[in-house]
């Protein structure tokens, strides 16, 4: 009877032995497949921030040496918000992509850098 009720145990908690296994199984597969798939979303919109910023540095480095070759006194306002973009650009956190603020500081680059470019092509 002791092993009648053993067999009987058995086949009654697989359905719960089997659930408990597969969903391990389908935990441990789902965390491999995120840490992949974001490192390459991580490596996607890094390189896109790099890009941008890369721009707006070749910008404000060309814009730079325009302005020192042919400076005039209207021309200060300009050169101030160009050095003040570029310190913008030197003081970002490139190697650093748990930093909190890497968003808003690149919403100010960029606001920084529609005031240079408008006040560039005036």
């Amino acid at each position: 009877m002791a092993g009648s009720q053993d067999m009987f145990d058995a086949i009654v908690m697989a359905d719960e032995r089997f659930h408990g296994e597969g969903y391990q199984e389908g935990y441990e597969e789902g965390n491999s497949l995120g840490i992949i798939e974001g490192r390459q979303y991580g490596t996607l919109h890094g390189a896109k921030i790099g890009s941008e910023i890369g721009c707006y540095q070749g910008f404000a480095s060309a814009w730079r040496c325009l302005l020192h070759s042919c400076a005039t006194e209207k021309d200060s306002k300009k050169m101030k918000a160009l050095e003040s973009l570029i310190g913008m650009i030197q003081k970002f956190p490139y190697d650093d992509p748990t930093y909190d603020k890497l968003h808003e500081d690149l919403d100010k680059i960029r606001g920084k850098f529609k005031q240079v470019y408008t006040k560039s092509c005036r």
